[in-house]
């Protein structure tokens, strides 16, 4: 099925309403119409989690790289006895599907983990959402340093900031991801409770959560990461007070969020400037 046929229905089915695209004007409209129109060819080495590395590491410092501890072409070429007790494996082209955090190597079932690695690689991400930056990814399986906000905790904290051609809005906090129930809370630049999703808005009225001491300069690695950019999403980490990049991702939730509110949705869309920018 054409990507904007595949779109327009998937868009209905999830959202509830027709996608507007002669004159989009919601978030969830424009990052559709971005899909569509605005494919540059750059943007394939930024979704994918191996080459995006290099364009970090010259855009602010190698120091804020997760340890790299191995690359391969398939699953069977790695060799577990080389990696330590604890890692993370996960495919550089998709999200989710494949993926193996480790925290004790000697309770692994290396089989298992090689199979679900083979599921992630033969996953075409680009098909579900028609996120095309996917399409074109070279396929491997990368290996990370296993990482915690701290040595006393067993969360990594995910922040995920929203920007807008180099403009960063808030910041969506994760937590409670190890527990797989994870929730969604965006704040903004001087950490004040931004109820931009259901989950915000039904927060108590004092309601805040822990403020890295480094946030301001993730604001500022964020906004020099998302130059040129109409939107992005940024994530980031912190451990022992270092900041590490995630990923940056051009279109969360594939544009079919119904977590956010309607007001938000506006908001957001009003901040992408479409004008000058279709190259199909």
């Amino acid at each position: 099925m054409p990507d904007e046929e595949y779109l327009k229905k998937a868009f209905k089915a999830s959202l509830g309403k027709e996608l507007n695209l002669e004159s989009p004007q919601t978030f969830n409209e424009k990052l559709q119409w971005l899909k569509l129109y605005n494919r540059k060819p750059d943007y394939t080495a930024m979704v994918d989690k191996f080459a995006v590395r290099k364009i970090v590491e010259e855009k602010i410092g190698e120091e804020h790289l997760i340890p790299l501890l191995g690359v391969w072409d398939d699953a069977e070429s790695i060799d577990f006895d080389k990696l330590p007790d604890q890692f993370v494996l996960k495919c550089n082209h998709n999200s989710g599907l494949g993926m193996c955090i480790c925290k004790d190597k000697s309770k692994l079932n290396i089989k298992k983990v090689k199979n679900e690695l083979k599921k992630g690689l033969a996953q075409d991400y680009y098909l579900k959402g028609r996120e095309w930056p996917y399409k074109d990814v070279p396929r491997k399986i990368i290996a990370e340093k296993y990482m915690t906000d701290s040595e006393q905790s067993d969360c990594f904290t995910d922040y995920k900031f929203f920007c807008f051609s180099g403009e960063v809005d808030c910041v969506m906090v994760c937590i409670d991801r190890n527990l797989g129930a994870p929730k969604f809370y965006f704040f903004g630049k001087n950490w004040e409770l931004k109820r931009y999703n259901k989950r915000g808005i039904a927060a108590p009225h004092d309601f805040t959560l822990p403020k890295p001491a480094n946030i301001g300069k993730m604001f500022e690695i964020a906004a020099e990461l998302s130059k040129s950019l109409p939107f992005a999403r940024i994530d980031l980490y912190q451990s022992n007070g270092q900041i590490y990049f995630g990923e940056i991702t051009f279109f969360p939730d594939s544009g079919f969020d119904p977590n956010l509110l309607k007001e938000t949705d506006q908001y957001f869309g009003s901040k992408i400037d479409l004008r000058g920018m279709k190259t199909l």
